[in-house]
């Protein structure tokens, strides 16, 4: 019989070792915050925060609350960081928040009431853009994205 000896040395660097082989397996996924979105609000308009720029094209997690959305069938629909009660699209006297954020979804959901937080997850895009299909015009995005009520 052979008797083997193993260090607390050994069994550290043998954990550290698996650790690293595991890379992005224990990777979370970064978090970002309505309050992380932009570095400054000025006269020359918004200016996105060095996380949304580092962040760009990874995929994210925020929440926030789903504001009602333009019909039940969309793909997408706006996150926001307070409840909504009216859709701020139909409504012309309501105020646009500028905490928002375009959620794009992967496959289709059920959508959730207003007054309910959500996680949303997906691949975090900058930049003004016009979606093709709806013309709706978007600063902010997360793209084939899921959702869940917390």
């Amino acid at each position: 019989m052979t008797l083997i000896r193993i260090s607390r040395r050994s069994v550290l660097v043998g954990g550290v070792a698996a650790l690293v082989g595991a890379g992005p397996a224990l990777a979370a996924v970064p978090t970002l915050t309505f309050d992380e979105l932009y570095g400054s609000v000025g006269v020359l308009g918004l200016t996105f925060s060095d996380k949304v720029k580092q962040l760009a094209g990874q995929t994210v997690t925020m929440r926030g609350f789903m504001a009602p959305p333009l019909k039940a069938e969309a793909a997408f629909f706006v996150l926001t960081e307070i409840p909504m009660a009216l859709c701020p699209f139909c409504s012309s006297d309501a105020d646009w928040p500028d905490n928002i954020l375009v959620v794009y979804l992967g496959e289709k959901q059920t959508f959730v009431q207003p007054n309910a937080v959500i996680e949303v997850r997906g691949q975090l895009e900058f930049g003004s853009w016009t979606d093709p299909e709806t013309g709706f015009v978007s600063l902010l995005r997360l793209r084939d994205a899921s959702f869940r009520a917390i």
